[in-house]
């Protein structure tokens, strides 16, 4: 799973994330169109700092579309279409494979606490 992670995130997100994970330059300064930068998916980021059922969904239909912003304007895709949820999950468990052991168990954690959250 993580080797097609890899190939997949080199074909489809790189160009705009980093080979490296690191994201585009001043990514938390919105450019002259009003759109953030692609964010670091490093752990320099904030992609660990959201459970894995937000970051399928804003990587399956859109930023806009999953936290219901419908006007959130973004150069990020909506990737339901060309990738499939196993593509999706291979991905993201590629990135945080190359998260540090630390920063996988805090994300864990946060998984913990959505599922919880969801539980109520």
């Amino acid at each position: 799973m993580l080797k097609q992670g890899a190939l997949i995130y080199q074909a489809r997100c790189a160009s705009c994330h980093g080979v490296k994970l690191e994201g585009q330059a001043n990514w938390r300064e919105r450019g002259t169109d009003g759109r953030l930068p692609a964010p670091p998916h490093d752990e320099s980021g904030h992609t660990w700092h959201h459970p894995d059922d937000v970051l399928i969904q804003i990587t399956k239909v859109g930023v806009a579309k999953a936290v219901d912003m419908p006007d959130y304007a973004t150069n990020m895709p909506a990737f339901g279409d060309s990738l499939s949820d196993a593509d999706i999950v291979a991905v993201l468990s590629w990135i945080k494979s190359q998260w540090s052991q630390e920063t996988r168990r805090h994300h864990d954690d946060i998984n913990r606490q959505a599922v919880l959250r969801s539980q109520r």
